[in-house]
Parts: structure tokens; sequence; C-alpha cells
């Protein structure tokens, strides 16, 4: 069974989500775009497109995406075989969160580390 094959997504909250994304893409010319975030697209060592990307957020202090944890922070990793990886996980004995979420975009599920951060699992569509 899989586990994590690589980092699909960084989200953080911010007291002034506006201004630390204006302040992202003037300084270090991050393509901030209207939803609070940029795309980044895989390339291999020539600059080729691989076909995955990794998701980077800002939202606001009053945002609950990343509750249970009071973490400002979560990362997403992308996994291979989530529903076994929860199972797994599950009989390890750590805290999954029961709610999975399928969209276009994959299947998402939730484990919260011990320190009470959450942790986003997530399993891309078919190759992707």
């Amino acid at each position: 069974m899989g586990r994590v094959t690589g980092i699909g997504g960084i989200f953080f909250k911010a007291k002034d989500p506006a201004a630390l994304c204006a302040w992202y893409r003037k300084h270090l010319g991050i393509d901030v775009q209207a939803w609070g975030g940029a795309a980044f697209r895989w390339a291999d060592a020539e600059g080729k497109p691989t076909g995955g990307t990794t998701a980077w957020s800002i939202s606001g202090e009053g945002s609950d995406a990343f509750a249970p944890s009071r973490a400002p922070f979560m990362i997403n990793y992308r996994v291979e075989g989530l529903q076994g990886l929860l199972a797994a996980l599950r009989a390890e004995g750590c805290e999954v969160l029961e709610k999975v979420e399928a969209s276009e975009y994959g299947t998402f599920g939730w484990v919260l580390d011990p320190e009470g951060n959450k942790v986003e699992l997530w399993e891309p569509p078919a190759g992707q």
C-alpha cells in the first residue's frame, strides 16, 4: 500500500489575507489568484510539465477549514490508495476524521497528528 507520495498543498491563515497575498505577489513573484492562492505546476529537470501541481493558499484567521486543529496551517499530502491508508491509520491508533470528500479534484481525507495538527490526505484523480 502506498502512503505519502508528495506535497499537494500548503495552506495557512493570516490576519490580513489580502495584504499578505499582495506581499507574496510583489516580493516573491507568486501568481496569487482571486481565490487567495496559487498552483505551482510540476516540471522535470528540463522544465517540461509532469502533470502534477502543488497548491498554496492563504485564508483568514476566522476560517474553520483546519478545524478541529487550532494550528494556523495545514499541509496536504498526495497519497496513493486513500481508503486503504485511512483504514491503516485507524488500525494504527491514529485519530482519523470520519469525513471523506470526493470531487473532480480527487478524494480527500484527514487525520490529526499527535500535536493536534490537521493533516489533509489527497488522492488525485487517475492520471494526475
